[in-house]
């Protein structure tokens, strides 16, 4: 009877949650690498469990898109001396020293089980295991590491359940420092009603930034959570530089104290932490209203000819000789001249007047 009531326990469990799950989507911060999350897992997790019948059991629930998420559950709070123990797929590090593990997750207050008093327990134990096999077959406790005990913030009760208002818990442990190609996660269980909804883990990039005309490529955080990786730049396109530009990027993934600079090149100018042709957009804009054509001897005032939005229009131009540069070189009032030929290069100009 007593394992009938447990499984009742962890039937309403998972009722709850199917009330609950309404997820914002799976949108995470840039600085953040994602290397396991369980929610974006197609069909069965497939973890390991032991022991393999009376401890953690996968349960399939439906999110608010009735998309089915695969959850982990246990709930032998009547049974005194509970060790499960569940441990997740072999994880690739990506280059990461330094990982995170967030887990969401629901526990049942003890308070409200009847009969469960010193038996009925409100944490779970968290573990990793180095290891470049990712072929591992079997749990062997003495190999993981304790990373934390981990306790819910809220616990939910009857009353809950019945309300269909279950209390998401969200916890963040990290280790490191990592050597090995992998690890592998284990969650111990002694004795609580608790579901792990998802499990995710990741870790923390400084993303691909410009400072100061330099750029700084993507870089992995450091091996401690007081660590400082420092990392050159590199001049960003028509430019050189004036000092070695060096930032570096801190253990939460934000870039810190940017030194040294470039300069853009002579003929450019810099223009959204780019360099950009040296002609300023006023200049830009001007020469989007000549009227370019070869000079001759009606380099004079006159009329000219405007085609705008499809209209023929003619306006009133002063018409003047101009002498074409190359576009390195900066527009100056010495390249018009009094209407004379300057050679093949020299072209009339009129400046519209448009409305």
């Amino acid at each position: 009877m007593a394992r009938m009531d447990s499984r009742t326990v962890l039937a309403f469990l998972a009722l709850g949650i199917c009330f609950t799950l309404v997820s914002s989507g799976r949108i995470y911060p840039p600085n953040e690498v994602t290397l396991l999350d369980s929610r974006s897992v197609q069909g069965e997790l497939g973890w390991v469990a032991s022991p393999t019948e009376g401890g953690w059991e996968e349960v399939s629930i439906m999110d608010e898109k009735n998309i089915p998420i695969r959850t982990y559950q246990v709930c032998n709070v009547m049974e005194p001396n509970q060790n499960n123990w569940l441990r997740t797929d072999w994880i690739p590090r990506g280059g990461a020293q330094r990982v995170y593990i967030e887990i969401k997750f629901t526990l049942r207050d003890c308070n409200s089980l009847p009969g469960v008093m010193g038996t009925c327990k409100e944490t779970f134990n968290l573990y990793y295991y180095e290891s470049n096999n990712d072929k591992e077959r079997y749990i062997r406790e003495n190999q993981f590491g304790k990373i934390d005990t981990v306790a819910a913030d809220e616990s939910f009760t009857q009353v809950d359940i019945g309300d269909r208002i279950m209390k998401l818990n969200t916890e963040v442990r990290d280790v490191g420092a990592l050597t090995r190609k992998g690890f592998y996660l284990a969650f111990q269980d002694v004795g609580a009603c608790i579901a792990l909804v998802s499990v995710r883990v990741f870790y923390k990039k400084c993303p691909l930034a410009v400072r100061n005309l330099a750029q700084f490529p993507d870089t992995i955080t450091g091996a401690d959570t007081s660590s400082l990786v420092e990392v050159r730049g590199s001049c960003v396109d028509n430019s050189e530089e004036k000092e070695v530009p060096k930032m570096y990027c801190g253990a939460d993934g934000e870039w810190l104290v940017p030194i040294g600079n470039c300069l853009c090149n002579p003929g450019f100018e810099e223009r959204n932490s780019e360099c950009q042709d040296g002609v300023s957009d006023a200049v830009s804009s001007m020469m989007e209203r000549l009227v370019l054509r070869p000079c001759g001897e009606q380099a004079e005032a006159g009329a000219v000819a405007a085609v705008r939005g499809g209209q023929r229009r003619s306006e009133e131009v002063r018409v003047m000789p101009l002498s074409l540069r190359p576009k390195e070189e900066r527009l100056r009032g010495s390249s018009l001249s009094s209407g004379r030929p300057m050679g093949r290069h020299v072209l009339c100009v009129g400046f519209l007047a448009l409305s």
